[in-house]
């Protein structure tokens, strides 16, 4: 345990249950079902509203092999080989095996998927798969439907749930085990202020960290809160450097930043076609898959394409799909771009890539259980092994739905006792708030130091320009007293609040994103070093693990082979 915890005022209320969930989508939701219904009290806290994470924004589909012909060795396969080396065979198996029977579990909970003429599933593809293995609903709007189905179903099994609540710190007990979490509700909850829900088993499925882009398809609540709660509980986080940057993102401009629309992966899987200005296809002959090649090789093209043609963006061109299939197949990027005066049925769509999804998170075994005892994860915000390098497209659903379910299972073979929280840790252990003005300039930095393209020296930019912003905030709080008041010199510290706290998280998962992407000499997967443009097997095809030193600095350990240590000495 490290001892660090956010300045923040002490818990003014506390409820106590068997499990706490934190977060809503497809892993949060599902573990609290099913841990639900084999008996336990729990607590599902999530930070908006239940409906309000990175679920629901999700176009593509949940892959599982589900059709004719289809097995899942063969989606064994292509996640491997999208992965570059680095999945987990053994948890990319569980996945790829246990992941029908979830789905099927998933539509008897109330999810209703696309289906052909026939009654079967409608299947189509994305890239990096061999078969039609992608379930979708709505066209485009799956994630949207998967997470109406699950609030439905939580709120007819009558969960208890607690909206607009920001996790703050894991608690635990005298023996280093988890009790708990603290939390803030913020204005419209059922409690006011910062408060406790005590348990022994707490389950983290916050979902990413893509607002430490200024650019990226993930929701404003996306600011790594899970990964900064468990490295500060002492939790090991892996593999961090691996951010997917989807390569279609519709292009808002170069200044645009925050959440910007998506433009699926299945479009492509359709037929549309990556083109510059010129109307030239440039992904023929880069990839046996062109345009449905892994998301990493996509992204690359591109980004190599706007620095030859010196462009901003390229065009992604399926006005041949005509007006029926845009209305009937994509109705909602149909919507998006045309509310920013694009109309892909007459012309094409510009396009760039921007930050998407953490292959890496929380390391977890087959379990969920993570390295400290009681804490588990799911979903974006866990590293289970299964997407190594670069998640292959609509695993990331499949891997939410499949690994909750698992963590559920455990949680309710062991039943772990309920504990008391051991005393607050004292003042001298408690990090710095930074400005909350500061988020544009840490979120500016890891954009032009660790973005699609890097280098030793845009890392060395970007890790000097965080550290700079650590050690201000420090010595604000120093010269303030670190109270949140005015202190004798005058100086001001920041006041605890959300705003502060997100600003917290996001620069502690940057720090140690970037010590990792500065670690790791190779291009691999979804991390392009332009200065070391190959894969190094020999010394690259292992796992970066990362933990915080009670001093607060990263501490990278790289494991002796391409599999996971375990997450117990006794395992």
């Amino acid at each position: 345990m490290t001892g660090i915890r956010l300045t923040a005022p002490a818990p003014g209320w506390a409820i106590d249950a068997d499990v706490v969930v934190v977060g809503s989508g497809v892993a949060g939701l599902t573990a609290a079902l099913r841990c639900a219904a084999a008996g336990l009290d729990t607590v599902v806290v999530t930070k908006a509203r239940l409906d309000d994470g990175s679920t629901r924004w999700a176009q593509g589909g949940i892959a599982a092999a589900l059709g004719e012909g289809d097995t899942p060795e063969q989606h064994l396969d292509d996640t491997l080989v999208a992965g570059a080396g680095l999945c987990d065979e053994e948890a990319v198996r569980t996945l790829v095996t246990e992941g029908p029977d979830a789905v099927r579990r998933l539509i008897d909970t109330g999810a209703h998927f696309d289906t052909t003429d026939g009654g079967d599933i409608a299947l189509t593809r994305e890239g990096g798969h061999h078969r039609r293995r992608i379930a979708h609903a709505g066209g485009d709007a799956t994630g949207a439907e998967i997470s109406r189905a699950l609030v439905a179903a939580v709120r007819e099994a009558a969960l208890h749930t607690i909206e607009n609540a920001l996790v703050l710190d894991l608690l635990t007990d005298a023996e280093g085990r988890t009790a708990g979490v603290s939390l803030h509700v913020m204005g419209e909850g059922q409690h006011d202020g910062v408060g406790a829900v005590r348990a022994p088993s707490v389950v983290l499925a916050t979902g990413g960290m893509g607002q430490v882009f200024s650019a990226t398809t993930n929701p404003s609540v996306s600011t790594g809160d899970g990964v900064a709660l468990a490295l500060r509980a002492g939790a090991e986080v892996s593999d961090l450097e691996f951010v997917q940057f989807h390569p279609t993102v519709l292009f808002l401009g170069a200044d645009s930043e925050g959440q910007q629309p998506l433009v699926s992966e299945a479009v492509r899987g359709e037929g549309a076609h990556l083109v510059d200005a010129d109307g030239v296809r440039f992904m023929t002959g880069q990839h046996e898959l062109a345009e449905l090649a892994p998301r990493d090789i996509v992204a690359k093209g591109i980004t190599r394409r706007m620095h030859e043609k010196g462009a901003e963006h390229m065009y992604l061109d399926a006005r041949h799909f005509g007006a029926a299939m845009w209305e009937q197949r994509f109705p909602t990027i149909l919507a998006a771009c045309r509310s920013h005066g694009i109309d892909p049925v007459t012309e094409p769509v510009p396009v760039a890539p921007a930050a998407h999804y953490a292959s890496g998170g929380v390391r977890t075994d087959l379990r969920g259980r993570t390295t400290v005892p009681g804490l588990y994860a799911c979903g974006e915000v866990a590293c289970t092994g299964v997407h190594g390098a670069n998640r292959l497209a609509s695993n990331s659903l499949l891997e939410g739905l499949v690994f909750a379910e698992r963590i559920a299972a455990d949680i309710a073979e062991t039943r772990p006792p309920r504990t008391e929280p051991a005393a607050v840790a004292d003042a001298g252990e408690l990090v710095a708030l930074p400005a909350p003005e500061a988020r544009t300039a840490i979120q500016r930095a890891m954009t032009r130091g660790a973005g699609v393209l890097r280098s030793a020296d845009s890392l060395a930019a970007a890790a000097a320009e965080l550290e700079a912003l650590h050690r201000e905030a420090a010595a604000d709080a120093e010269e303030a007293g670190g109270s949140g008041r005015s202190g004798g010199s005058g100086a001001k510290a920041v006041v605890p609040g959300v705003d502060a706290w997100e600003v917290a998280n996001l620069l502690l998962v940057s720090r140690v994103l970037v010590a990792a992407a500065r670690d790791r000499e190779e291009t691999r997967g979804c991390h392009w070093r332009e200065d070391r443009p190959d894969r190094d097997d020999a010394h690259g095809r292992r796992h970066l693990v990362v933990r915080i030193a009670p001093d607060r600095t990263p501490v990278v350990h790289r494991t002796e082979t391409a599999a996971f240590p375990p997450v117990r000495p006794s395992d």
